[in-house]
């Protein structure tokens, strides 16, 4: 028998007490954080330069971008959740509408399929140039040098997908997006979702010499480090670094017949020292040394590279295991240990960023047939880490959120209840009496308000 009303929630009884609840509380939401992502987004501009780049007249584009980066910013990352979100009251604010007025309703699921399923490939490169636009003004001024940390991920493909290859790596059949962050803060630069094929170096130099003429034409002197692994150190993106003068690389060198055997002599130094640091720590008592290791220089050049380039190896000894480390580079100051502890070593921050995009902004909810359709996907996610990063590096600072991971901050300070009054004049949100972070809501409200752009009803 069908009901007019949802059936109540019911609880086990407190002292005596009934405990039931319904859904029916009115104008509510559980969600405060789209009012905070869209004074971060004033600050910067970034939906808007998003909107810019799509070629699409039958949609209202800027608000549909706004409206799913959003979503994904607090944790609502499924575009179907845009059907029940789209009477939000505060998702409604959070895009400049009535909250409380049905005809100024957001979009809907289907709604967002139909635009993911619209983009052109030159609507895509358009919005991948686009990014790096933001990351270029978060900037007061040109920045001495610059590190980006380029980095590979899976994302498994199912069924039909377009472009879903198997990888022998990923052991899976994915696609394998290319990320680009700024290696010294953290900030994303761009992305390329591409298939699940091993790239070659001539792909990824077309997709870097993109990013580098950007950054060169605001920034001419800036100092460019290129850093990646293995996989990225191919003539190409040599012979891009050369040509550019102001830009240098650091890449991961995989082991082969000529570099082994160079470096056998060192970890054979290296297990002597070893066995002799373990029968030292015997004696005293204390714990075994983990390792032995020391860095050097060695003479190498592949024949396929542009020219001979410093190569240095870091020969570690391990209880159980030799485990000889390579790098090539065009750097030629730093000494062998600086230069592969201090600076190559770090390149393993880099997969905690894209670690966080993924998990805590579910950059791999890639599902769609189409290619291009899940490549929007992925830049809606990419723009929810652009707003988290505004957001902790321009509000959070000194604050006890100030290095959360995107997950942490959806649940401490969005995931707020509030109920909504709207009244001719004004809009009045209420939140709990006993919110535990009250203080930081207000520290966080008061610079968002104090930074945004003039209102005209305010002048």
């Amino acid at each position: 028998m069908s009901q007019s009303t949802p059936e109540p929630l019911r609880f086990p009884p407190v002292d005596g007490l009934t405990v039931r609840a319904d859904v029916d509380g009115g104008a509510m939401s559980s969600d405060v954080g789209p009012l905070i992502l869209r004074g971060v987004d004033q600050q910067i501009g970034l939906t808007e330069r998003l909107a810019q780049t799509l070629d699409d007249q039958r949609h209202p584009l800027r608000d549909l971008i706004a409206q799913r980066i959003f979503q994904i910013g607090c944790g609502d990352e499924d575009g179907n959740d845009a059907n029940a979100l789209r009477r939000d009251p505060l998702f409604k604010l959070g895009l400049e509408r009535r909250p409380l007025d049905e005809a100024m309703d957001l979009a809907s699921g289907p709604t967002f399929s139909r635009l993911e399923n619209a983009v052109s490939t030159k609507d895509i490169d358009r919005m991948a140039q686009a990014f790096v636009d933001p990351f270029i003004a978060s900037y007061p001024e040109a920045p001495e040098v610059i590190v980006i940390d380029l980095d590979h991920s899976e994302d498994p493909t199912h069924g039909q997908q377009e472009f879903g290859f198997y990888n022998h790596d990923d052991q899976s059949h994915c696609s394998l997006p290319l990320f680009l962050f700024e290696g010294l803060s953290g900030r994303f630069i761009t992305a390329a979702l591409r298939p699940g094929k091993r790239p070659t170096g001539a792909e990824n130099a077309r997709i870097v010499k993109r990013v580098l003429q950007r950054l060169r034409a605001a920034w001419p002197e800036t100092r460019v480090i290129l850093r990646g692994d293995g996989h990225f150190a191919n003539p190409e993106l040599m012979a891009l670094a050369l040509a550019d003068g102001q830009t240098d690389f650091l890449f991961g060198l995989t082991g082969n017949r000529i570099l082994s055997p160079l470096a056998a002599p060192f970890l054979d130094i290296n297990r002597q020292r070893h066995a002799v640091r373990g029968e030292n720590a015997h004696r005293l008592d204390q714990p075994l040394p983990t390792s032995t290791r020391s860095y050097h220089e060695l003479e190498y050049a592949a024949g396929t590279w542009p020219q001979a380039f410093r190569v240095i190896l870091k020969a570690e000894v391990m209880a159980f295991d030799d485990n000889p480390r390579f790098v090539v580079t065009s750097l030629d100051l730093p000494s062998p240990e600086c230069l592969y502890r201090d600076l190559y070593s770090t390149r393993g921050q880099d997969e905690n960023f894209i670690k966080a995009l993924k998990n805590d902004l579910a950059s791999d909810r890639t599902s769609d047939h189409r290619f291009l359709a899940n490549h929007l996907r992925l830049f809606f996610a990419c723009g929810a880490d652009v707003l988290h990063h505004a957001l902790r590096t321009n509000v959070l600072v000194h604050t006890e959120l100030a290095q959360a991971q995107p997950a942490t901050v959806i649940l401490k300070l969005f995931k707020i209840a509030v109920r909504v009054r709207q009244y001719k004049d004004r809009v009045k949100l209420q939140l709990p009496s006993n919110c535990p972070v009250k203080a930081l809501l207000h520290r966080v409200t008061e610079i968002v308000f104090l930074t945004r752009p003039p209102d005209p009803l305010t002048i």
